[in-house]
């Protein structure tokens, strides 16, 4: 199967490119609006720009209209600042429930029950119970494409790691980390590791194999599918 890019609109493109680039880091942005109120949404266009100054970015659609901005965007463009929270297996259903476009002037955290930390260098809150969070200042803003995207680049200043996960050597464990990250609609648990060359057997056991669902859903099964999915990254449930 061969598409023309040029002749997809932007819902049919979206859906093809979140089911092309997987998995994707799951940035859970906390922000604070002007008058206060904190925002805590998920970022699945989210990656890693600079090591020096260390920069992160993040791609973020307007609301499910097409047009209006999302309460993270105003906020990071109004204050210059954000954090940015890792997603592990037991904030799960919590980070998607975060996803709902909720009225600008409703604190996410309430919302769905999450405890706020305040962060050292920028007014935004973090996650108090997030094994990692990064403090971050708005670098740029850049509009892209035709359909109100948003790129944001954000200078971290801050790094929040538990003290369990930093090693002596200066380095992360990873491997103690339930991440979850992004595939299309659903979502995935990091829970395997591995450097190459594998085993010829290895790669063989595993030819042609279809993820295991951890959730009862049938295989095959995708929110794309229902009339809960958004091509906008919200959700209604």
């Amino acid at each position: 199967m061969i598409i023309n890019a040029d002749e997809l609109d932007a819902r049919a493109s979206y859906k093809l490119l979140i089911g092309a680039v997987t998995p994707r880091a799951i940035g859970w942005v906390s922000t604070r609006s002007t008058s206060g109120v904190a925002n805590l949404a998920p970022i699945s266009f989210f990656t890693v720009v600079s090591r020096k100054p260390p920069m992160v970015s993040l791609t973020i659609q307007p609301r499910s209209d097409g047009r209006t901005l999302k309460d993270t965007l105003v906020n990071i463009r109004d204050t210059g600042e954000f954090a940015t929270n890792l997603v592990t297996l037991p904030h799960a259903h919590e980070m998607h429930r975060s996803a709902v476009e909720f009225d600008s002037d409703l604190d996410e955290f309430e919302e769905v029950g999450l405890v706020k930390e305040a962060c050292e260098v920028v007014r935004a809150p973090r996650l108090k119970d997030a094994p990692i969070a990064l403090e971050c200042t708005l670098d740029r803003i850049m509009p892209v494409g035709d359909v109100h995207d948003h790129v944001v680049w954000g200078r971290v200043v801050r790094f929040h790691i538990r003290d369990d996960l930093y090693t002596g050597n200066g380095r992360i464990d990873t491997g103690a980390i339930p991440t979850v990250g992004r595939l299309a609609a659903e979502y995935t648990l990091a829970d395997n590791a591995f450097v190459t060359p594998l085993a010829a057997d290895v790669l063989r056991a595993r030819a042609g194999r279809r993820m295991i669902r951890i959730d009862e859903r049938p295989d095959g099964w995708s929110p794309v599918d229902s009339a809960d999915w958004s091509p906008s990254g919200a959700t209604k449930a």
